[in-house]
This record gives C-alpha cells, structure tokens and sequence, in this order.
C-alpha cells in the first residue's frame, strides 16, 4: 500500500494560510492589523529608555513577544504573496500586495533599529543580569548579537537615514540592473537560418544545451550581447560597491568581509581554513576536468562546457516515482525526515507543475505564523529535478525542526541555510550513484555530482577572488568595464587553475549575484554550507542511524549560536583548524577518484 494519499498532486494548496489568494479579505485584514502594530512599536520605542535596572527590564518582556510576533505574522504574509507571484506571474494585484509588504518591512526595520539601540544604551552589570533572567536566557544569543552590532553602527537615527535613503539609492542601482537585463537581447542563429534575438533567460537555457556547437554559438553572442551593456553594468556595480565602502567608512569598519562574516556568524579563521582546504584539493578537480575535455573530444573544456551534461542518466521520472524514491532514501538516513517528506507531498506544499505563467527557478519558503512551508519548482522528470526536489525539502524540513524556538531563534544566516538542502540533495544523489544499472549510468550520475564540487571551489571561488579585488581596488576610485573584466578573468584562471581553454570576462555584468543588495558577498556562504552539509554527510556515514537526533539537534541550534560553536557542541570539531574541511573534502574526492577510475 502507498505512503501517498491518491494521485498525489504537483500544485499546492495555499487556501488554508489566506483563502482567496490575491484579492484575500483575511490577508487585507492581516496586513492593516500589522500596519497599525508596527505604527505603534515605532511611537513607543522612539519614547523608549534603557532599563537601568534589572526590574525595569521586565517591563520589557511583553514588547519583546509583541516584536517577534510581528516579525513572524510579516514573514508569513511575505511568504505567502511570495507563493502568489511565483505561481502566476501576471497576478498584478499580487505585484501590488509585494510593494506593499516591502513598504511595511522597511518600517518595521525602522522598528527593530530603534529598539536594537534601547539593547546598545542598556550598562552592561544591567545587560548582564537581564540575559541570565529565565524568560530571556533563551533568546539572549540574538539579543546580544544584535546589540554588540548596534554598538558598532551610527546613531540610530542616523542608520533609519541610511535605510531611508537606500531605498532609491543603494536598492535603486541593485534594481537598475532589472532594468538593464531587461533591455539585453542576445541573438542567435537557428538551424533554419532565422536569427532570433533571445532574452538573457533563454540564451541562459541555450548554453546548457547537449549540443556543444550550439553552447559556443550562443556563448559568443551572449558576451557580445553584455559588451554592449557594460558601461550600464560597470556604473551600477561601481555604486553599489561605493556606497558599500563609505557607509563601512563612517561606522569605522575597515574590512569589507566584516559585515558579510558577521551575517554569517562565523570567523575569518573558519573561511581562511575552508579555502585553504579547497585549494590544496583542486589539483584532483582538475584532473576531473581534464578527463573530461578527452570524452568530449577537446583539447581543454571551454566555460560553456564546464557544466554541460555528459549524457541522459534514466528516462522521465513522473513526480509520483520522485516523491517514492525520496522518501525511500530519506528514510534510510532519518524516518522522521521520510515522514515530514510524506506529509509535505500529501498535503500538496509543494508547487512542482510544469505549466505556463510561472517564474523559474525552485525555493523553499517558511509560514511561522501557520508552523507550515511551501516549496516551489517547476518538475520536468529529470533527475536534476529530484534533486531540486530533495533540496528544497531539505530545507523545508529544517524550518520544522525550529519551529516551536522563539521567532528571534529561527533567523539562520544563509551558510547554515544551505545545509539541511544540500544534505537532503546528497542523500538522493548517493543512492542514484549506488543503484546505476550500468557503468555509463553511474559515469554520468558521478559526473553530476562532481559538477556540484566544481561549481562551489572552483566558480564560486572565481567570484569571490574578484569581489574581494574589487572592493579592495573601488577603495581607490571607480573601475571602468575593461578593467572588471580583467579582473574577472584573472580571479577565474586562479580559480579553475588554469585548466580552461576559454573563460567568462563578462561573468561579473551578467550575473545577478553580483547586485544583490540585501546581502553582501552572494558567494562563499554558499561553499561553505556545501562544504560543512558534505562533512556532516561523512559523519552520517559512519555513525549511521543513530547520527538523526545529533543532526536535528545542530539544525535547531542554527539560529542561535556562532558556526563555530555550533560545530563544536554538535561535531566536537573546530572550523578554524583545517581537519574537519579535510575530511569533508574527502568525500568530493572519493567521487572524483571513481569517476578516473570508470572513464580510464
């Protein structure tokens, strides 16, 4: 008998968070509601002092569950109209709903700001007898996270200016590059001899195609296409990175990794050694690439071919198989994490239909308020598609594990984030490779997941040897296109150690990563949740079953500690020392070593 309730299906049922989808009354409802609460956080806490004894302190405790309460009911609504666009990309009305809510997180940032300064005026013997209080104690890790930052930022007035003003000036240039994406056409001859200008999304799918004549057609054309619009990206990036510095310059930061490690809690002792790690190994990543150029039949792989596929591993997959197969190999590592798959699939969270109207791409999103998640993709049947599938579970079943904490405890940096996903993804990918009918089979599954190495030490590393060039160069004046493309290239044949015959000088116009501009360095907390979720793998591995509780015990802790603490409560392990980054490597090798040993 099934798991699965009958005919499982590939939509997801949003009507239980707020029936009526955009034109909701309870959603409109909800929204004034927290409109009129964040009104009047912002009048208390601008009238608000610093408790100067540790009984005013408990005056405290009820606009502090008031606080995390809003932040979840805005989460939830976020959430939610974040579904709504994603699902229907011509839904207006849930474009409208979207600004809104921007408008009504800014405020209640505003909110946050004013009250993460009511923490930073509070004497320290005060602090210190309020964070041991026991309706406190649990939170006190966010709390004086959020005030040690507080005391290194400007007045509070003058960070609500900041805010203020970004609004059209840093996030106005991060999304001037909506604008300028808009307007590239890259364009490209058919088979039938009609040239078709493509927009960057299609030329995108284009230079994944099997078809290595087409990739390299189209790869021409595509950095012909951002030559053309680079003057318009070079000015963007160069704002954005100015304004970066001098705001860092006026809080006396002097270190432009300062603001992106401490987002991400952890140490540039623990980057150092993550790196340090990764470049020691690529030599074996190399030889991988270099086999690879042989079976495709090329002196040395060109950028387009580093990710191209190395053939078809199984037929079409239906969704019904895909949820069986996860569940199956999820309840090998974990049957709690197979039951929480389970009921994702029977009480549809998950929005996997190919149709049109729908924005590409996957993720997984979180309703606090509702203790529920929502996963989008569009499912194709491939086995790429599994993955995405048990990634975002992956995540999904992370929020689950946090869901009772305090609000201000499920706030987890986005290194630690990619964790739980990409685990779930290597639990998949490791059975796939393990249950190949053949040879050729387990080469090109192997080849897949080698690929995932590649892009994180090796392209992602690319991007952050030129993001931290760059600011370092900024610091002295404004970089024209010719010079960022200089400097890409040369950060890309470091990073790929010289192992490619062809590279990607516009990589820094044309990828969005590069503008984001709600967090800084968009590149190595991804490595880093590859890298940490490979050595859990290891540790799983070799404790078996009994490693599930150890697992979910760490993933609760995410939002409330340090990665180095967590690491060594959890693993016993420090991430500063290269020892526990060296036995994860060790994994990504294996693979490596048996994909040499099967293309011999």
């Amino acid at each position: 008998m099934s798991r699965f309730a009958e005919n499982i299906q590939p939509t997801w049922e949003l009507e239980s968070i707020f029936p009526g989808g955009s034109a909701s009354a309870a959603l409109r409802d909800h929204l004034e509601a927290l409109e009129r609460d964040i009104t009047g956080y912002q009048a208390m806490l601008k009238e608000l002092e610093a408790p100067s004894t540790l009984e005013e302190t408990k005056a405290l405790d009820g606009l502090i569950a008031d606080l995390q309460s809003a932040a979840a009911r805005l989460y939830e609504a976020n959430s939610f109209v974040g579904c709504l666009t994603a699902q229907d990309q011509h839904d207006k009305k849930a474009v409208q709903l979207d600004a809104k809510i921007t408008s009504l997180g800014a405020s209640f940032s505003n909110v946050m700001t004013l009250f993460w300064n009511v923490l930073r005026m509070t004497n320290d013997e005060v602090w210190e007898a309020w964070m041991k209080r026991e309706e406190i104690a649990p939170i006190s890790f966010v709390l004086s996270e959020k005030r040690d930052l507080a005391r290194e930022k400007l007045a509070p007035e003058l960070e609500n200016l900041v805010s203020d003003l970004a609004v059209d000036g840093y996030h106005g240039w991060g999304q001037h590059y909506d604008t300028i994406v808009a307007k590239v056409g890259v364009p490209f001859e058919e088979a039938n001899g009609e040239i078709k200008t493509l927009s960057v999304g299609q030329a995108a799918n284009k230079l994944d195609d099997p078809d290595r004549n087409v990739r390299e057609r189209v790869f021409a054309s595509w950095e012909e296409a951002w030559t053309k619009s680079e003057d318009y990206c070079a000015d963007t990036l160069n704002r954005l990175a100015g304004f970066r510095l001098k705001l860092y310059e006026k809080r006396g930061w002097d270190d432009v990794l300062k603001e992106p490690l401490a987002i991400n809690r952890m140490s540039k002792a623990t980057l150092d050694a993550m790196w340090q790690v990764i470049v020691e190994n690529k030599p074996k990543f190399v030889a991988y690439l270099e086999r690879k150029a042989k079976l495709l039949g090329v002196d040395k792989l060109s950028w387009t071919d580093v990710d191209s596929p190395l053939g078809q591993a199984t037929g079409k997959i239906t969704y019904e198989q895909a949820a069986e197969d996860i569940v199956k190999q999820f309840g090998n590592f974990s049957p709690k994490l197979a039951e929480f798959a389970t009921m994702a699939f029977n009480k549809r969270w998950i929005e996997a239909e190919d149709r049109p109207g729908k924005r590409p791409g996957g993720f997984c999103t979180s309703l606090p308020k509702s203790k529920q998640t929502r996963i989008f993709m569009t499912f194709g049947g491939t086995v790429s598609n599994v993955y995405t599938l048990a990634h975002e579970l992956g995540h999904a079943y992370h929020q689950s594990v946090m869901e009772e904490l305090p609000m201000f405890n499920q706030d987890y940096a986005m290194n630690v984030a990619e964790t739980a996903s990409t685990f779930a993804e290597m639990i998949l990918a490791d059975a796939f490779v393990k249950n190949a009918a053949n040879d050729q089979e387990k080469i090109v599954l192997l080849a897949d997941k080698v690929q995932n190495s590649v892009a994180f030490f090796m392209n992602i590393h690319a991007r952050f040897l030129f993001e931290t060039r760059f600011y370092e160069k900024r610091q002295q004046g404004v970089l024209d296109a010719a010079e960022l493309s200089e400097l890409m290239e040369e950060a890309q044949r470091e990073a790929f150690q010289e192992a490619l015959g062809s590279y990607h000088p516009h990589f820094w116009a044309s990828k969005l990563h590069f503008y984001i501009t709600d967090v800084p360095f968009y590149n190595f907390p991804y490595t880093f949740g590859y890298m940490f979720s490979t050595g859990l793998y290891a540790l799983a591995q070799r404790e078996g079953q009994s490693f599930a509780a150890k697992y979910d015990a760490l993933l609760r802790d995410t939002g409330r500690m340090t990665v180095e603490e967590l690491a060594t409560k959890h693993l016993g392990v420090d991430l500063t020392k290269p020892d526990f980054w060296r036995e994860a490597m060790a994994v990504n090798v294996a693979d490596v070593d048996a994909f040499l040993e099967l293309t011999k």
